[in-house]
């Protein structure tokens, strides 16, 4: 049965469309974890000290990171919780922080800033508006930072998506309040 050249020319295209579906979907991801410890920002709230006695003045305090907007993370279509916050730093830049993330492993995972509304919906919601990629998700669990480049200003998006770009669909999504 193995002779006939119509077998060879079925196995070769099942064998092919077998190893591109492996490689789209990428099963293997689903129990995959990948764990980022990425260092935050201090949220301080700088109180005078008292002076001692002396004649030299005290130094102003140094300027801290700032926590602009946060929110909490909602499931769309994979369990996914934690926080995400913008912080401007001291020296005035920018960055995204997503504070204990758990999701799921996926394909092509980014993290985008949005100007859409975080619904209970995650498909084609975040790309029908405006929205910055900020880079590939790091991993699906823990502390990340993600520095928002010169030109992107924070105040223009009002939410963080975890979203899968091969499938143009989100994973989770935060409000930025």
């Amino acid at each position: 049965m193995l002779s006939k050249p119509i077998t060879w020319v079925v196995l070769a295209l099942l064998g092919v469309g077998g190893a591109g579906g492996l490689y789209w979907f990428q099963p293997w991801r689903l129990v995959t974890d990948t764990t980022v410890t990425d260092t935050l920002s201090v949220e301080t709230s700088v109180a005078p000290r008292p002076s001692v006695s002396s004649s030299k003045p005290a130094a102003p305090p140094a300027p801290a990171a700032v926590v602009l907007a946060r929110g909490s993370f909602v499931t769309h279509e994979h369990d996914t919780a934690g926080t995400a916050r913008v912080v401007r730093n001291a020296d005035g830049s920018h960055q995204l922080e997503l504070v204990g993330l758990s999701t799921s492993d996926g394909p092509d995972l980014r993290v985008w800033l949005s100007d859409q509304p975080v619904s209970r919906d995650g498909w084609h919601v975040f790309d029908d508006g405006r929205y910055a990629e900020l880079g590939r998700l790091k991993g699906n669990h823990g502390n990340q930072v993600y520095r928002l480049r010169s030109g992107i200003d924070p105040s223009d998006f009002s939410s963080v998506s975890i979203w899968c770009k091969r499938f143009s669909v989100s994973f989770g999504a935060a409000a930025l309040t």
